[in-house]
């Protein structure tokens, strides 16, 4: 019975453990962002988002455009469930809030005012 009970703790703390682990990096991958209604009408970004020195960043691209500049994010707010860019395009300082939905996917807006959804690039 002892045996049963170890194995059962043991197997619970390896869960939680590989969750965390999980969780720490989850914004840090790639991610293809659409936002639907803007004056520019609908647009698409990738990002990397990379952890430096504990700390993610990243650039946006339009993958419409390869041959326009990347978009530098100025500053990045993350917490467990939700991730904030802040950036500039066309001369405006935009952010764009974005939140778990599930493993895969993250909703928000541009700016509170356009729908914005995030699918994660499986490479």
């Amino acid at each position: 019975m002892k045996k049963i009970s170890v194995l059962v703790i043991l197997f619970v703390l390896g869960l939680s453990f590989s969750t965390f682990a999980q969780s720490t990096d989850f914004f840090a991958t790639k991610w293809e962002i659409s936002v639907a209604g803007t004056p520019n009408g609908d647009v698409k970004f990738v990002t990397k988002l990379e952890r430096k020195d504990g700390k993610l960043t990243g650039e946006l691209s339009l993958p419409a455009d390869p041959a326009a500049p990347k978009i530098p994010i100025s500053n990045l707010e993350e917490t467990a469930e939700k991730i904030v860019l802040y950036f500039s395009a066309q001369g405006y300082d935009l952010s764009l809030d974005l939140t778990k939905v599930d493993n895969d996917n993250l909703k928000g807006t541009l700016m509170n005012m356009f729908e914005a959804k995030a699918v994660r690039v499986k490479e």
